[in-house]
C-alpha cells in the first residue's frame, strides 16, 4: 500500500512441467537453470513474477514458505522442498508523491499472493506485478505511459493455453491486429503517441535509459502433457507474442523473460505445432489486455496516462 509495486504467482499444487525462454539482454531471475531439461527436478509448485527489481526476488521465499506448509514440493528424505522459480521487472523509478521508494515486494507479499490466488478470472492492470509497469520510455521517463499486468486464454479442442504478462516494456506495445499503437512513448508535448519505431527509424536520437530497468515477463501456461524439452519450446514460441505486440521488443534495456508450465492434464499425444501457435497468441493478447486494463498514475516524474485516457 506504500508504493506501486506487487507480485503475481502462479500456483501448481499437483507439480508442472516447467521451462523457461530468456531473450532480453537485462534479465532477474530465480532457479531458472533447473529449468533446463538436462537436469534432475521435473516439476515445480510455482512460479513468481514480481516487481521491485531483484529485490523483488524476496517474494519467492514467502511462496516456498506457503507451500511447504502445505507439505508440496520436491520430495527428500528430509522433507519437501518447494520449486519456485521467478522473474523480476524493474519498477522503482515508479514513485508517486508520499510514496516510500524502499517498499519493495518482499516474503510476505509472496505469501499474500499464495493466499489470494484463486481459480477465479484475475485482475489485470495495476495489481501485482504489474502495478508499478511502465512502458513507452526511449524517449525519456516523463513521456512514458503506463503499463500493468494481462491475462488472455486460447482453447482449440481439449487444449488450453494461458498467458499472464506483465508488460513494463522499453518500447511501445501494438495492437497485432491492426497495427496501431496502443500505448508507448509520447510526443514532447505529452499529449499524442509518438511511435517509437517511426522515430528511431527516421533518426530521432532516443534517451537511453540504464540497461535494465525495463523488461517484460510472463508466464504461459497449458493443460497438455508436455517434457521439459516441449515446455521450452513453447516458451520460446510465446516470445512471438511479445515480437508482435512490443516494438521493440527483446532490447539490451530489457530482461523479457517467459516461463512456460504444463499441468499435464489433458494426457492424448501433444500436438506441438498448435500449442506454439496458441502461446504466441495468447501472450500478445495478455500484453494487449495488460495495456487496456491499466489506469494512469501521478509520480514525481508527471502524470503517466493509460493508453484508454490518451486515446479512448
Amino acid at each position: 500500500a506504500t508504493r506501486l509495486s506487487g507480485c503475481s504467482v502462479a500456483l501448481a499444487r499437483a507439480g508442472a512441467v516447467a521451462a523457461v525462454d530468456v531473450r532480453g539482454a537485462a534479465p532477474g531471475t530465480r532457479e531458472t537453470d533447473l529449468l533446463d531439461a538436462a537436469n534432475l527436478v521435473q516439476q515445480v509448485q510455482a512460479i513468481v513474477l514480481c516487481g521491485g527489481s531483484a529485490f523483488g526476488l524476496d517474494a519467492a521465499s514467502g511462496v516456498m514458505r506457503w507451500l511447504d506448509e502445505r507439505g508440496l514440493g520436491f520430495a527428500t528424505p528430509h522433507g519437501v522442498v518447494p520449486i519456485v522459480p521467478a522473474a523480476v521487472l524493474f519498477d522503482l523509478p515508479l514513485v508517486r508523491p508520499g510514496d516510500d521508494p524502499r517498499a519493495r515486494p518482499d516474503a510476505q507479499a509472496g505469501f499474500a499472493a499464495c493466499e489470494a490466488a484463486s481459480r477465479n478470472p484475475p485482475a489485470s492492470g495495476n495489481v501485482g506485478a504489474g502495478a508499478g509497469a511502465t512502458v513507452g520510455k526511449l524517449f525519456g521517463a516523463q513521456r512514458a505511459m503506463k503499463g500493468g499486468i494481462g491475462h488472455a486464454s486460447v482453447r482449440v479442442g481439449p487444449w488450453v493455453v494461458a498467458a499472464m504478462v506483465a508488460c513494463n516494456a522499453v518500447g511501445d506495445v501494438i495492437d497485432p491486429a491492426t497495427g496501431q499503437v496502443l500505448a508507448g512513448a509520447r510526443t514532447a508535448d505529452g499529449t499524442r503517441l509518438l511511435n517509437t519505431q517511426q522515430a528511431l527509424l527516421a533518426g530521432q536520437t532516443a534517451a537511453t535509459p540504464m540497461p535494465g530497468t525495463n523488461t517484460s515477463i510472463g508466464i504461459v501456461a497449458t493443460n497438455a502433457t508436455l517434457t521439459k524439452a516441449q515446455a521450452k519450446r513453447l516458451a520460446m514460441s510465446a516470445h512471438d507474442g511479445f515480437a508482435r505486440s512490443i516494438r521493440p521488443a527483446h532490447t539490451t534495456l530489457d530482461g523479457d523473460t517467459l516461463f512456460a508450465m504444463a499441468t499435464c492434464a489433458e494426457t492424448g499425444p501433444a500436438d506441438m505445432m498448435l500449442l506454439t501457435v496458441m502461446a504466441a497468441e495468447a501472450t500478445a493478447q495478455a500484453t494487449v489486455n495488460a495495456i487496456l486494463f491499466a489506469t494512469g498514475v501521478h509520480s514525481l516524474k508527471g502524470f503517466l496516462p493509460s493508453a484508454m485516457e490518451l486515446n479512448p
